[in-house]
């Protein structure tokens, strides 16, 4: 299951190694389950491969696999890798982020490495079929509400199997986002979790992270007497297409935020980006590099320290 995570580049010879150090922008992925590749670049390529050693530097001659931790590359001021226009991001981009009062984050493959609902029906026995309703949902081609409903139908996890799934497999964070939530808390400006996730595996996280149950805001599952799935929470916001967005809008009406930032990798937080809703949509490319979501973003990042950095 594991393989090379590579952002491939072009334009590339052996010779240009050194150059290359200067003129590419290399960021930690520090998940190694899913691998990218460009249909449209040569079969040349920088990566970094991490194991007990330390970090080694190279050439993939071809398309592979390994199991290991990589890094993502992404070239600077060229159009063919990626979205670097909008991974430099102007001068009012980085002035806006820093005058925010208050950042939403999404959940699954944002501030944790895991799309939760993937692992709980992995668990449950049903990774697959559920993996591929998600990749659908994510990427905006059918609508949230059909697709968490279609996706909780193939697996039905009872109480039971949540408790057990919590207790053996403990949330993975992405690296970083502990230090930039920390930052952003030390510089006064709220954090808020907003994920088309269930609270149950969304509390645990919160903790860790140190954000208060209220400034939560994700789907309930709903179990019987005996502890049997009986479905979701549809009054929540997060249940249907456009519900982060609305979340979002209630935020900031109930405190009168004078700017807000959402950050997320899919369809559902770009849709936030709204007039009354978030000022600056970032798009987190650190896990899952969305292309139709990147290409709209205000601000595309593989690591968060991008955002500690810009922060001072």
């Amino acid at each position: 299951m594991t393989q090379l995570n590579t952002y491939r580049l072009d334009h590339f010879e052996e010779g240009d190694f050194m150059e290359a150090l200067v003129s590419y922008r290399i960021s930690p992925v520090c998940n190694n389950t899913r691998k990218f590749e460009y249909r449209f670049l040569p079969p040349s390529a920088l990566y970094l491969r991490k194991n007990n050693y330390g970090t080694r530097i190279g050439l993939l001659k071809q398309s592979v696999s390994f199991n290991t931790t990589v890094a993502s590359a992404q070239p600077v001021g060229s159009s063919k890798v990626g979205h670097p226009e909008n991974m430099l991001p102007s001068k009012e981009i980085l002035e806006l982020w820093r005058s925010v009062d208050a950042v939403c984050f999404d959940v699954d493959s944002t501030v944790c490495l895991d799309e939760g609902i993937d692992e709980l029906a992995e668990f449950c026995g049903a990774g697959k079929a559920v993996a591929e309703w998600t990749a659908r949902a994510m990427g905006g081609s059918v609508p949230f509400e059909d697709a968490l409903a279609s996706r909780l139908s193939l697996f039905s996890p009872s109480l039971s199997q949540v408790q057990n799934f919590l207790e053996q497999r403990p949330p993975r964070l992405s690296p970083g986002i502990k230090e930039l939530v920390e930052k952003l808390k030390a510089k006064h400006i709220d954090v808020y979790l907003i994920s088309g996730g269930f609270r149950q595996m969304i509390n645990p996280v919160a903790s860790i992270l140190g954000i208060p149950k209220e400034n939560i805001f994700a789907n309930q599952l709903l179990f019987g007497s005996s502890g049997e799935f009986v479905g979701f929470d549809r009054n929540e916001h997060t249940s249907r297409s456009g519900g982060k967005a609305t979340a979002v809008e209630q935020i900031r009406k109930a405190h009168k935020y004078k700017a807000l930032a959402m950050i997320g990798d899919g369809a559902t937080d770009l849709e936030a980006r709204r007039p009354g809703a978030a000022d600056l949509f970032i798009c987190y490319a650190g896990v899952q590099l969305r292309e139709s979501v990147a290409a709209k973003a205000d601000w595309l990042v593989l690591d968060f320290q991008d955002l500690i950095n810009v922060l001072g």
